[in-house]
């Protein structure tokens, strides 16, 4: 049976990237989890200062869609992380690929990166 991996890359501005992951770590992604959303990996890209990934697996492009409705739908969405988040993001673009389960399991084990300033 094939999964689906969602991949999100978002253009943020490099002087608010240190905040988006903040938010992302405290406060969406821990949302997406109690949600029943399946974030396998998110971070601050290694090869840039204003790119942030996301990815995330569903069972089925119907179930991705539902869950980003209820998501943003959702009031601590739209009262907590709606207007900083979407303030930080310059451009983003998102990619579904077909995953095997074995794909998913690995990516999920993956230890989250802590941001690494460099200032």
């Amino acid at each position: 049976m094939s999964e689906l991996v969602e991949m999100r890359l978002f253009k943020v501005d490099a002087a608010t990237r240190d905040e988006f992951h903040r938010i992302s770590h405290e406060g969406t992604v821990p949302l997406m989890r109690r949600l029943g959303i399946r974030v396998l990996a998110y971070g601050p890209a290694l090869n840039n200062d204003d790119t942030y990934y996301l990815l995330r697996a569903f069972s089925s492009e119907e179930q991705r869609k539902q869950q980003a409705t209820i998501l943003y739908a959702s009031p601590q969405w739209e009262s907590e992380f709606d207007t900083p988040v979407m303030a930080m993001i310059i451009d983003y673009r998102i990619t579904v690929m077909p995953a095997t389960p074995a794909l998913v399991a690995e990516l999920a084990a993956q230890p989250a990166r802590p941001l690494e300033r460099t200032a």
